[in-house]
């Protein structure tokens, strides 16, 4: 799909769906169930986001795309690409940035490891006993700060509880998958007595090294072990329990969890990564605590998070640790002038080091403390037929390394926007925002090896904040079975921080060698461009439902090439049946070649199809739900390499996965 033919595709399509809208509107007059966003000050239904665009994964839904990492279960959502380090490691890509500038909230609270920092880093978050996954498209930084510059993924477990339960409620599943002899297993329960509510999960995962199509090498060459990805295997284990006492006045509690990882980097040199990490939170509300406020929240959380990157005997050769304290207070006042909104201050201090394993001096980043402090306000209103919606949000930043030059920015935030719903169920919005980021402590401090990536990185301690300025048109149909929506998007960045892998190869010393790959931190402006659509009928509702996708975002250095990784234009689809007890589904999604490199970049990634479908059905059992669920992966058994992946040219995606399983709901 030429990007002369895209604009033309995407208004055809909504040509369309405005046509086949107004049939399907004298035929139904059903609801679809709204889901709510826990990470805005609102409360809003995640079509009624004007700030940031809104989707949640929850239900079936979630159930059905859940995989072993964070990445691999958002990979096929509208405008979210994924980075893949094999099976252990895959983060979200949002609008084609990543790492730092995309952050992720464990129940609105920073997840505080250390994925941002490099693609072979896993995140320290649980897909299995998650209950909804909300990814928030665009500029979240008004609330989260600048490591949300380019949107922000929330996995909500209920770990505390906010609602008092009658009986005690829970789910119970387990799954196995053929391409890897994985078993999954997780339970979450909630229960309660008189005011008090308390919560428990857990979950495991053993995965073996999994199957691929054929040769691991993207040119096709032979390998000993063609059919499997050697070094690929994956085990993670998560524990967590949570009580709250609830009253009228609001609720307060507390919760404990712990979260490990060991995976393997399928690189040819086969280390491994062992990642450890505990978390406690405190979370509160009370309700009208002042005159002419609704309500007032306090958060709390602390991590302690290590990870350990091994060689292929075992040995460890780095040690990363990071120990993060961070508050949030905010308060939402009741309707002034006809404007109602929240503001806040928020306060985080994180210790990180990336220390030698043998002698523990500092190894590719030295030890490094931040501490960052932050004010934000957001507003909305009702201005005749526009629901206007504003905010601002000013952080101070400081890093201070060891035996380095201290750095602080002063960063300043601010949005605004508006949504029109010019007719019944049809609505459009503008939006404007300028974001501005702190370049984290290795894009500044960098200077060693890092073995995972086989590259020795050297940051820049003179790179100043990048500024993003971001427009954002959009237009919908929020009602009927049949609704769809369309955006396009704009981000010029000023003092864009990349990595530039020009070829040189170093030792551990950074000496001439033939080791290590050289990265360094450089700073350019840039612009991503993109636009997306989807379509979709009757989801939510018994008989056939169908859904739609085209997506495409466009990264390049202001006069100089493309961003390096880019996600490649994808097509997707899916249809689904659901009556009674039964529910099937087949979904199709088409990634196009992806041949836009950057000036260093050699190898174009092919383009893909990857076809997935699903099978369940539920019985009645006393007062419980069990269903029994199967699910086909890659039923093509296609050699898919994301353009994402440092490693697609040595790392392909799984093979065909028969993964089959039963839940108990009661």
């Amino acid at each position: 799909m030429s990007s002369k033919n895209f604009p033309r595709t995407l208004l055809a399509g909504a040509v369309l769906s405005a046509i086949s809208s107004f049939a399907a509107a004298q035929t139904s007059t059903g609801k679809i169930t709204t889901v709510i966003v826990t990470a805005t000050p609102f409360g809003n239904a995640e079509g009624d986001q004007i700030l940031t665009p809104a989707k949640v994964l929850s239900g079936e839904d979630l159930h059905n795309k859940v995989g072993g990492s964070l990445g691999e279960t958002l990979s096929h959502e509208l405008g979210v690409s994924a980075s893949s380090f094999g099976a252990g490691a895959s983060r979200p890509i949002i609008r084609g940035l990543e790492g730092s500038r995309v952050k992720v909230l464990e129940n609105g609270m920073a997840v505080s490891d250390i994925s941002g920092l490099s693609n072979d880093h896993a995140v320290a978050t649980d897909g299995p006993t998650a209950r909804q996954i909300e990814i928030l498209r665009g500029p979240a930084a008004l609330l989260y700060g600048s490591g949300a510059i380019g949107g922000l993924v929330n996995v909500v477990n209920d770990r505390i509880p906010t609602t008092l339960q009658s009986v005690p409620t829970g789910e119970l599943e387990g799954r196995y998958g053929s391409a890897d002899r994985s078993g999954t297993g997780s339970v979450a329960v909630d229960a309660g007595q008189g005011p008090f509510a308390v919560h428990f999960d857990a979950s495991a995962r053993d995965a073996g090294d999994y199957r691929i199509p054929g040769s691991r090498y993207a040119d096709g060459r032979p390998d000993p072990q063609d059919g499997k990805l050697a070094n690929s295997f994956n085990r993670q284990h998560s524990v967590g329990l949570g009580g709250s006492y609830i009253g009228d006045w609001g609720f307060v509690g507390t919760s404990a969890g712990v979260i490990g990882n060991d995976y393997g980097i399928p690189t040819l040199e086969a280390s491994q990564i062992t990642m450890h990490q505990r978390r406690f939170d405190i979370d509160s509300l009370v309700k009208e605590p002042f005159a002419g406020f609704e309500n007032f929240k306090f958060k709390s959380g602390y991590t302690n998070y290590r990870h350990s990157e091994l060689d292929l005997e075992g040995v460890p050769q780095t040690n990363f640790t990071n120990r993060s304290l961070e508050t949030r207070w905010e308060i939402s006042h009741k309707p002034v002038a006809g404007w109602r909104g929240t503001f806040g201050l928020q306060t985080e201090n994180t210790n990180f080091a990336a220390l030698n394993a043998s002698d523990g001096s500092p190894n590719t980043v030295p030890a490094t403390r931040s501490k960052s402090h932050a004010f934000f306000l957001v507003e909305e209103h009702k201005l005749g037929p526009l629901d206007m919606n504003a905010g601002a949000r000013y952080e101070k930043v400081e890093r201070t390394p060891q035996n380095n030059s201290a750095r602080d920015f002063q960063l300043s935030s601010y949005s605004v926007g508006a949504l029109w719903p010019f007719m019944a169920g049809y609505s459009t919005g503008l939006t404007g925002s300028v974001a501005q980021r702190a370049p984290t402590a290795d894009e500044l401090y960098s200077g060693g090896p890092h073995d995972s990536t086989n590259t020795f990185d050297i940051g820049n301690a003179n790179f100043v904040k990048e500024t993003s300025r971001n427009v954002e048109l959009s237009l919908q149909k929020t009602s009927g079975l049949l609704r769809w929506k369309a955006n396009l998007f704009q981000n010029k960045v000023k003092n864009f921080v990349y990595g530039e892998i020009d070829g040189t190869l170093l030792d551990d010393e950074g000496n001439p060698g033939d080791e290590l790959r050289r990265r360094q931190f450089r700073q350019a402006n840039a612009t991503i461009r993109g636009a997306e659509a989807e379509l979709s009928y009757n989801l939510g509702h018994d008989g056939v439902s169908w859904h739609g996708f085209v997506d495409r975002s466009r990264g390049a250095l202001d006069g100089d090439g493309s961003l390096p990784l880019q996600p490649a234009t994808r097509v997707g689809g899916d249809i689904g049946y659901r009556q009674g007890p039964w529910r099937a589904g087949v979904s199709a999604l088409h990634a196009l070649k992806q041949d836009r490199l950057a000036s260093y970049e050699t190898t174009p990634t092919d383009a893909y199809t990857q076809l997935d479908l699903n099978l369940s059905y539920t019985q009645r059992v006393g007062n419980n739900d069990v269903t029994y669920f199967a699910l086909l992966k890659n039923a093509l058994d296609q050699d898919i390499r994301y353009s994402t992946s440092v490693l697609k040219d040595v790392v392909p995606l799984p093979g065909r996965n028969l993964v089959m399983g039963v839940r108990l709901r009661f």
